[in-house]
């Protein structure tokens, strides 16, 4: 599975999805880590008591989840 990036203002927007899923985020640090991918996932590993290979797949499904949401968003119908 390719993963998609989310740009520095989509993290803005899903900050308070990303902060239900993962409750012990800071909006301060997720916001310093949006250009840095790694760091990101280290900080959500370190954070939540995760391994490096659950926090990234935590973040790819969280990714997949969005991209769902996002298309709603957008659908016409």
């Amino acid at each position: 599975m390719m993963t998609v990036r989310p740009s520095p203002l989509c993290w803005k927007a899903m900050y308070p999805r990303a902060k239900q899923r993962f409750p012990h985020l800071q909006r301060e640090t997720v916001l310093s880590l949006e250009q840095d991918w790694e760091a990101f996932v280290r900080y959500l590993a370190t954070s939540h008591q995760l391994t490096l290979q659950e926090a990234h797949e935590e973040v790819e499904d969280f990714l997949f989840t969005e991209s769902l949401h996002a298309e709603l968003e957008t659908d016409p119908a």
